[in-house]
């Protein structure tokens, strides 16, 4: 079953059209060299042997970017495969689709030399014809986001020219309208509002040459909501949020996240830790977050005011 992945063809998509002119998607990330006897068919060794080598030529970078660019760029050379889906932003609000149609291919002294080959549709997708939630995905920071199966159903539909139907609030699926609308922009909220929330006198938000990629940083067993940094940079945290009631099983969750940015992403001398936050919690929760003090647990609260004007 082919795949769906958006790849953002270099910075404020300056290679797109010249990736849309010749049929190809490709990064760089500064690894000069031909990858082709280099891809195992699991990211970790990739990273584990690649990021020294990006940070040395990279010194001013930390872990988390390292990790970051090494794991797109094996997400393109390897982990894509013949007949999966790229949908490539041209900087206009347009989509390009393409099917990838090419093993590793490198360029040398060329712009993006990391390749695959892509046949492009004779198709664009508006960002207009959209629905909110694939176009908050199809938002999301990074060079390289695969897209899960939820939005397999309306991507194929764009694909075959026609716009998916739009979620409204008479919905029959949605018991709650205003719970819904609620779950769908919590993570957007808080990381606009961050700075006027107390997390932001301890943590930043994860971002790198000025963008914000700590938003759904991927791991090996899903994206984590937010990746934070302490202001002193000796602290990773790992942020969890839940749109309802949070249960024990999200603590399991926190501390997979949690395993994944220790063993991969921080240096030796930074402590990671977790915060889940949701509307509300459970004598479960509270039981599992007694025996595990590394995971803090907030609760959010929207409040609603009518100002006279």
């Amino acid at each position: 079953m082919r795949r769906f992945c958006r790849i953002i063809l270099g910075k404020q998509h300056a290679f797109f059209q010249e990736c849309f002119t010749t049929g190809y998607v490709g990064l760089d990330h500064d690894i000069p060299q031909d990858l082709t006897d280099q891809l195992p068919d699991d990211w970790r060794p990739f990273n584990k042997k690649f990021i020294p080598i990006y940070l040395e030529r990279n010194p001013e970078r930390t872990r988390i970017a390292a990790g970051l660019a090494c794991g797109n760029l094996w997400t393109v050379c390897k982990g894509l495969v013949e007949g999966d889906i790229v949908l490539c932003p041209d900087g206009t609000g347009i989509y390009q689709a393409g099917e990838v149609t090419s093993n590793y291919i490198y360029a040398p002294n060329e712009s993006l030399p990391h390749r695959r080959s892509v046949r492009w549709l004779d198709l664009s997708i508006a960002r207009d014809a959209i629905s909110d939630d694939l176009r908050t995905s199809l938002g999301s920071a990074g060079t390289v986001v695969w897209l899960d199966e939820r939005h397999r159903e309306e991507i194929e539909l764009l694909l075959e020219g026609k716009e998916a139907p739009r979620i409204t609030t008479t919905d029959k699926s949605i018991e709650d309208p205003a719970t819904f609308a609620l779950e769908k922009h919590l993570e957007d909220f808080l990381v606009a509002n961050w700075n006027a929330t107390e997390l932001s006198d301890t943590y930043e938000i994860y971002e790198d040459d000025n963008e914000k990629l700590g938003q759904q940083y991927p791991t090996d067993t899903g994206p984590i909501d937010i990746l934070a940094v302490s202001k002193d940079r000796k602290t990773i945290l790992v942020i969890e949020l839940k749109r309802g009631r949070a249960s024990d099983v999200v603590v399991g969750q926190t501390l997979r996240y949690m395993g994944f940015v220790k063993d991969e992403l921080a240096e030796p001398d930074q402590d990671v830790r977790g915060l889940v936050i949701a509307l509300k919690d459970d004598q479960r929760l509270r039981r599992a977050l007694t025996m595990t003090p590394a995971i803090e647990f907030k609760r959010y609260e929207v409040s609603f005011k009518l100002l006279q004007t």
